[in-house]
């Protein structure tokens, strides 16, 4: 691992800076994909129906099983939605393999580095995206799935070196510019991604200008990363670090200049197990309602791609415009509450929706539960870590979510079709104010995060 250079003002802002460009060019390669799984994921399914004597394959098997799912419900489904629902599989199939990924890299991270670990996954990451490239059968591009989910750590490295260099009172305004990220990309990627799709230069694969753009940039911010990232991990014996819970400090003291003294033994305000339990159950509701949107609007309103897409945009826009503002000046307990109750809210809504404005108002409240919750529990998280087990511990707790990433879509969508759309979001709602009565209920400020506000409306 090598040297960690001082936490100055000038390092920070450079490190920020590459975080931000850097993520901004990952999550927009990431996201060209999603617009492209249903025309993606027909290519492959007609590409092996019209191949003679090809037997059983992966792809036929996967479509039986879900079939056989699908015709199990009392309330009949679509068969438009048979790709939709192998869309869901795979999503649920790449969560599944980041939340057993997410704390072996957070560890690694710990140990070997987090410039290293980000390298790493960077090379995993291209390896997924160039058998994306290739892939002319589905064969290949599940296993281009298969390989992303378990090398991407893009985002929980991009969180643990953000802590890195910053102290408790910046943690929230960092933590809010992997937000922004997120929200800028969701907001163009996806419509870039469709652009790309409609540009064929490989017959055999007709997605392969999308993959190759996506290729370019996952390379060059690899590139970029090698040559621009500095080491943040502060160095800490093995021996110390298990002795001290990894408390080491390399941030900025008051003055401008850096202290690598040691902290005093860190007392958790919120424990991880409560800040883990709060990040799964919201993101298992959160995540079915979010992928139940597309058969509601198709249900309610016949939306088609277009219109999903610009419902989604809108969400995206509005969440990116509070995190540049609202989310960066507030702390992140306030921002979790906030967007919890939206959240809440917006379940109310749609389970009773019978217009596209009503339809907007809930999106609206979904885009304030966007760009709040997720950022400010990764900011409390945080707090309860010290420097030698920010990676562990953040690692974890994205596992967890991605855990009911991988579950909310397949219990949410099933209650859906069970039960029709007035309970499965009845159910959402009660399941959404226990997620707030855990918030409201179990989370506390941790000592001195609000200092830099105070001093800031003093000095005003």
């Amino acid at each position: 691992m090598g040297t960690p250079l001082p936490v100055t003002p000038a390092l920070r802002k450079k490190v920020l800076r590459v975080l931000f460009l850097s993520l901004l060019l990952d999550l927009i390669s990431f996201t060209f994909i999603l617009p492209l799984f249903p025309k993606l994921l027909e290519f492959y399914r007609d590409h092996e129906a019209s191949r003679a004597g090809s037997g059983t394959t992966i792809l036929s098997r996967i479509l039986k099983g879900l079939n056989t799912y699908k015709n199990s419900f009392a309330k009949p489904i679509n068969d438009r939605y048979d790709i939709v629902l192998l869309g869901g599989a795979l999503g649920s199939l790449f969560s599944f393999l980041q939340a057993i990924a997410s704390p072996i890299i957070g560890t690694l991270s710990d140990k070997y580095g987090r410039r290293t670990a980000l390298l790493w996954s960077m090379a995993g990451n291209v390896l997924s995206v160039a058998l994306w490239v290739a892939a002319t059968d589905f064969r290949t591009f599940l296993a281009s799935r298969v390989v992303g989910g378990l090398s991407e750590g893009n985002v929980q490295l991009a969180m643990a070196i953000a802590t890195d260099i910053s102290d408790d009172t910046q943690r929230g305004a960092t933590m809010a510019l992997v937000g922004v990220c997120f929200s800028i990309a969701f907001t163009f990627g996806p419509a870039l991604g469709a652009y790309l799709s409609t540009i064929t230069t490989v017959a055999a694969n007709p997605f392969a200008s999308a993959a190759a753009f996506s290729l370019f940039l996952i390379v060059t911010e690899s590139v970029y990363l090698y040559f621009c990232l500095p080491e943040t991990l502060p160095i800490i014996p093995l021996k110390e670090r298990a002795a001290s819970n990894g408390t080491t400090n390399g941030h900025v003291n008051n003055n401008g200049t850096a202290s690598q003294e040691k902290e005093k033994p860190r007392v958790r305000t919120n424990s991880h197990t409560i800040l883990n339990a709060t990040h799964f159950f919201f993101i298992l509701f959160f995540s079915g309602m979010e992928f139940s949107l597309p058969f509601m609007t198709y249900d309610l309103f016949a939306y088609g791609s277009a219109q999903t897409g610009k419902l989604l945009g809108f969400i995206g826009l509005v969440a990116s415009l509070l995190q540049g503002s609202v989310v960066r000046r507030s702390h992140p307990l306030t921002v979790v509450k906030m967007g919890v109750v939206a959240c809440t809210i917006a379940f109310f809504m749609l389970g009773r929706v019978t217009s596209q404005r009503g339809l907007y108002g809930a999106a609206a409240l979904l885009a304030v539960t966007s760009a709040t919750v997720v950022t400010g529990l990764n900011s409390l998280s945080s707090f309860e870590a010290g420097s030698g087990e920010r990676g562990e511990k953040l690692g974890n707790h994205r596992s967890f979510g991605q855990i009911g990433r991988s579950l909310g879509p397949l219990i949410f969508c099933s209650m859906y079709w069970w039960a029709g759309r007035e309970m499965a979001y009845a159910v959402g709602s009660a399941g959404m104010i226990a997620v707030c009565a855990l918030v409201f209920g179990g989370l506390k400020v941790p000592p001195g995060t609000q200092m830099a506000r105070k001093t800031k409306a003093k000095a005003t």
